[in-house]
């Protein structure tokens, strides 16, 4: 062995590690789980008389964390996005625009909700283009706008916010990737009327599939609660406005059940505690590995501003002008090495990786800017089971396999 999980072959180093294994589940979590597994009550409205069940005390945890007055937990993240998007009026074959790189549950939203997807080209910087934003809604007539905070990128909400307000737009946030990130202070999912988080294994708190939905509008927020599938039980729900918003609305509304259950947030509310704490050992991690890879020719790191209190848990850069052939060799070399990389630029999607013009349901159209910067971007993912030792392995890995793609084409 070399390091922390590495080893030596043939003169090279090998990472040993899982880029699929998260952390354990807390202890606190695992005896919050047991009691509502010997309880039995695990619908979220099955609760003693006076009982403040698991799934509103996660609510009430959440909104008091992000500075919402409304938290909603439901069954994922898309879920979340699809719920905002009809409890916010989304009509049936009405545009909803959202940038073009993210991934295939944000446009499924869309569509889960009656919309139709109208992509926005996406900038060098990983974020949203505001002028193509600016001509897609004039085209378009989009009333509605999911923006996706891809990969923990937030673009300038600052100017963002001010063209939404000049377009019209509502904004729906989809912080699948940002929870505990912040933008001049300000939390992710803070912006919009609403934000929608995933608790999916891989996002920041694990509950395996989940999803939580804040927001301060109280009429949209109690058209989500009705949404969800909360029959005449609304009133269980404690981070929710009162009965006097419900009422007009009762009956008004399906039911197109997703709901959370007790369990999910009996495992997720002691999650909340480490947040800020698994945030800042993420960005730590991002930050060795960018600094193995800073002043390598012909690769590009990209920059966060000092407004962007970013949450590092995934790391991605490119190769500008590297020919096609060469990104899936890298790939491969980093692979053989025990670094997973994945590619946007793929002809084909793979595993959990797609691009938009893959999603043929959603009549993508062409969208050269988002090509030329898909079409050289490498992802990867950065577990907090990996060591800042293994996070330098992994850096020196692949400076040495882009240094040796890159000498190749020369």
């Amino acid at each position: 062995m070399t390091e922390a999980g590495g080893e030596q072959a043939e003169g090279q180093d090998v990472f040993r590690g899982s880029f699929t294994q998260q952390e354990p589940i807390p202890d606190e979590a695992i005896l919050a789980a047991g009691e509502v597994l010997r309880s039995g009550r695990l619908h979220r409205y099955n609760v003693a008389p006076g009982e403040v069940g698991e799934t509103a005390r996660l609510e009430q945890e959440f909104a008091a964390l992000t500075g919402a007055r409304y938290c909603l937990a439901v069954a994922s993240g898309g879920y979340a996005i699809s719920c905002a998007l009809r409890a916010a009026g989304v009509e049936a074959g009405a545009p909803v625009l959202t940038n073009a790189f993210t991934l295939a549950p944000v446009p499924g939203a869309i569509v889960a909700a009656g919309g139709r997807p109208v992509f926005v080209e996406t900038g060098d910087d990983l974020t949203i283009d505001l002028a193509d934003l600016e001509a897609k809604t004039s085209e378009s007539g989009a009333r509605h706008l999911v923006l996706s905070h891809m990969r923990g990128h937030i673009g300038d909400m600052d100017r963002l916010l001010a063209s939404t307000e000049a377009l019209g737009l509502v904004l729906i946030e989809d912080c699948a990737h940002t929870m505990g990130a912040t933008w001049r202070g300000i939390p992710s999912g803070r912006h919009g009327r609403v934000g929608c988080f995933s608790t999916q294994t891989y996002k920041h708190i694990n509950s395996g599939e989940g999803g939580l939905l804040i927001s301060d509008d109280a009429d949209t927020f109690a058209r989500a609660v009705l949404l969800s599938g909360s029959y005449m039980l609304w009133d269980r729900h404690i981070a929710a406005p009162g009965a006097d918003t419900f009422a007009p609305i009762l009956g008004d509304v399906p039911n197109i059940s997703g709901r959370m259950d007790n369990l999910r947030a009996a495992i997720l509310t002691p999650q909340l505690k480490l947040l800020n704490e698994r945030c800042a050992a993420w960005t730590e991690r991002y930050r060795v590995v960018e600094r193995e890879l800073a002043d390598v020719p012909g690769l590009h790191l990209f920059t966060r501003p000092p407004e962007e209190g970013f949450v590092g848990s995934s790391f991605q850069f490119s190769l500008p002008g590297a020919p096609p052939e060469t990104l899936p060799d890298l790939v491969r070399a980093c692979s053989a090495r025990g670094v997973e990389l994945k590619w946007f630029g793929a002809a084909e999607p793979h595993g959990y990786t797609s691009r938009y013009s893959h999603w043929a349901y959603a009549a993508p159209p062409e969208l050269p800017a988002t090509d030329r910067t898909l079409a050289t971007l490498l992802d990867m993912r950065l577990p907090l089971t990996f060591t800042l030792e293994e996070c330098a392995l992994i850096g020196r890995i692949i400076r040495a396999e882009v240094q040796r793609a890159m000498a190749s084409i020369g």
